[in-house]
């Protein structure tokens, strides 16, 4: 099959929300009287899913009606900004007729928050939320696949780490390692590894 459509990760890949995502986490959980924590135990939590069943493992208990607000209030207003070259491969895409299509472990709710904070308007946005099996399983990118009207063969996956690779590969998907997002593994198996974020846009076609 011929890549015809580009998905792009979120977090580490189209934006560098290395302090922003870990520091709201962390003041969720201190305001809903959890314990401390530090930036590697929220990151190494990201597996688990979507900001809500995050929090409830960072905190050690389930959460309670309406405690997931927290994290969302923690989130509101942060600044983050896309790494150098996002804009430009996201405009290059456009020209060449092709949408922006987005498949994040985070939440929907939190995905919008955040790209618009970096001012990253995408056209299908699909988050953890939306699927019933969070990543490394490939039901993310099959469901992104149905929306742009192709097979997930078609797809590319351009992701930082390790998890988005393995679900490029369940989706049947060309996962493209995004060697610049800081969850990157060199040691992880990939169908490439891109340099930048302009060399997505050389897969089209592949």
């Amino acid at each position: 099959m011929v890549v015809s459509e580009l998905v792009w990760d979120m977090d580490g890949t189209l934006l560098d929300s290395t302090q922003a995502v870990p520091a709201a986490f962390i003041a969720a959980v201190r305001d809903l009287g959890g314990p401390s924590l530090d930036a590697t135990q929220v990151v190494d939590s990201y597996p688990r899913g979507t900001p809500e069943v995050i929090l409830a493992h960072l905190l050690g208990r389930d959460l309670r009606p309406g405690e997931a607000e927290c994290y969302y209030e923690a989130l509101e207003g942060v600044s983050v900004r896309p790494y150098p070259g996002v804009q430009d491969a996201l405009a290059r895409l456009r020209a060449l007729g092709r949408v922006v299509a987005v498949f994040t472990g985070a939440s929907t709710r939190a995905a919008a928050m955040l790209l618009r904070s970096a001012g990253v308007l995408p056209d299908v946005l699909i988050g953890g939320d939306q699927v019933r099996r969070p990543k490394p399983a490939g039901d993310g990118l099959v469901l992104a696949a149905g929306r742009l009207s192709v097979t997930a063969a078609e797809l590319a996956y351009i992701g930082d780490s390790p998890l988005d690779l393995r679900a490029a590969a369940a989706a049947g998907s060309l996962g493209a390692a995004a060697a610049w997002g800081h969850q990157f593994d060199p040691a992880e198996p990939a169908a490439c590894t891109l340099a930048s974020p302009g060399q997505a846009v050389t897969l089209l076609g592949r």
